[in-house]
């Protein structure tokens, strides 16, 4: 058993938006084979692509139609299949997104439901609650006969009703289909959300979606869950080549967190307090100290994640490429497994500044300041401006990332691509647990074995006063907002 998953690097595939390979404008799975070598030249370990299901894309693929057929926007099961042999070959595993909190409204099953027929598959009931949808307004729709249906994310998005028997068997048997097919593994939407309490208790107060993450909700991190992840567990053991499940819960502590990933669950957890640590030497020692403190007290390896599809980039978010960089180098670091999201590697930004007209997230229909459509633009392939690799794509791509596109960047000595590479390859060499030591004041350094990460979160220089071969760094060693690996002699 290599136990790969425990240390693995992952990298985030925004199908859509990241290689189009029919000149549509949308990506697809062809696209990704066309691009495998260039994430196997990365360095990553794994490759996990989102939803590509049949789909009326209401929420782009997380409203699922069809659980066993790719939609044609992005390609065939039979370029899923290829896709998933020629990963394997390049030495790439592949996870897929499964969406088991709820469905499309376009699902057969609903269909029926809406019919009055096998209505028990979905939460109905004839008076609402006052559960607000994560993406604004209320959690409940009314349907032509009188009574309401859950929906925690859009209307077109029907919450399942996990008491039914029929739910559980059906997903197990959509688990094993992927499996069949060669997937090695899943990441679990929405894992916390399955589970009602039992009468749908009012909250009794608005902003509940704020709420998720920072403090418990009826309808999220229900114990409950945890009995679904110990038979998907099952179903993933039953296979071989170590498959695993990846945990995307919300929840309001570490250890309530940790559950998801005891020894019978899932295998990863996303770490949400870690992505939404500020930049501060204190606050993120304090966040990588419970999250490592907590995950190996049920036995599992910690995560990192600095963006995802859901978040604005943290180049923004952190307020600059100098600390994103840093960023990647104390992230890459640290002991466990790692995520990158399609086009950190290139440093790029959030993009604030999209027309109205071209944003098409439900998130941001109903709350303008939520929007995710500013990291979902396409990933910049070529230095041809403005499209960069693309022919009218979805989301216009800013014409001065030309110059961060993977053209632009490729074999350039300290372009933010060839530090990722260099990350990359240098990670393998880190073994053994986080040791910290005394550095000034806004600063970070740790080791791991003889080699050290010294990251300098302040805005002005400081001599960190370490001997040793310099082996990585974001910036000049010491300056403000860098980080430098260094492989440090004994006893120094």
């Amino acid at each position: 058993m290599t136990a790969w998953w425990r240390n693995a690097v992952i990298y985030q595939v925004y199908v859509r938006s990241f290689a189009d390979g029919d000149g549509d404008g949308v990506g697809d799975l062809i696209g990704i084979r066309d691009r495998l070598p260039y994430l196997a030249g990365l360095g990553v370990d794994a490759v996990w692509l989102t939803p590509f299901h049949r789909s009326p894309m209401a929420d782009f693929g997380y409203d699922v139609a069809d659980y066993r057929d790719v939609d044609p926007l992005f390609g065939t099961l039979a370029d899923a299949k290829a896709l998933i042999d020629e990963a394997h070959q390049q030495g790439l595993r592949v996870i897929v997104d499964i969406v088991p909190n709820h469905t499309s409204s376009a699902h057969p099953w609903f269909q029926e439901a809406l019919r009055g027929e096998n209505r028990d598959r979905y939460i109905f009931r004839d008076r609402p609650n006052d559960w607000e949808s994560i993406f604004g307004g209320p959690a409940w729709t009314q349907v032509a006969d009188g009574q309401w249906y859950l929906h925690l994310f859009d209307p077109a998005q029907p919450d399942l009703n996990w008491d039914n028997d029929e739910v559980r068997g059906e997903f197990e048997s959509i688990l094993r289909f992927w499996l069949d097919l060669g997937v090695d593994g899943f990441r679990v939407d929405v894992a916390h959300g399955m589970v009602k309490p039992p009468g749908l208790p009012d909250i009794g107060k608005g902003n509940q979606a704020r709420m998720v993450g920072r403090e418990p909700v009826p309808f999220f991190d229900n114990d409950g869950v945890h009995e679904i992840h110990r038979a998907w567990r099952r179903v993933l053991d039953s296979y071989p080549g170590e498959r695993i499940g990846v945990a995307e819960a919300w929840a309001p502590t570490p250890e309530r967190l940790a559950m998801y990933v005891r020894p019978d669950e899932l295998h990863q957890a996303f770490n949400f307090h870690y992505l939404f640590a500020p930049w501060d030497a204190a606050e993120l020692r304090e966040v990588i100290d419970s999250s490592l403190a907590t995950a190996a007290s049920v036995g599992a390896p910690t995560t990192w994640v600095l963006s995802n599809h859901d978040v604005k980039r943290h180049v923004t978010r952190y307020g600059g490429l100098a600390r994103a960089r840093a960023a990647a180098l104390l992230t890459l670091a640290l002991p466990g497994s790692a995520y990158v999201y399609q086009g950190e590697e290139l440093g790029l930004p959030e993009v604030l500044d999209l027309p109205a007209e071209v944003c098409q997230d439900p998130q941001r229909l109903r709350d303008p300041d939520s929007g995710r459509d500013g990291c979902r633009v396409p990933m910049p392939w070529t230095r041809r401006s403005p499209e960069s690799g693309w022919v009218n794509p979805w989301l216009p791509i800013p014409a001065d990332w030309a110059e961060l596109s993977v053209e632009a960047q490729d074999g350039v000595p300290g372009s933010t691509l060839e530090l990722y590479r260099a990350a990359l390859r240098l990670r393998r060499t880190f073994d053994g647990d986080l040791t910290w030591h005394d550095s000034p004041e806004g600063t970070l350094v740790f080791s791991r074995g003889d080699l050290v990460c010294a990251v300098n979160l302040t805005e002005t220089p400081v001599d960190f006063g370490l001997d040793g071969e310099l082996l990585l760094a974001s910036a000049e060693p010491g300056a403000a907002d860098s980080a430098a690996w260094l492989k440090v002699k004994c006893g120094a």
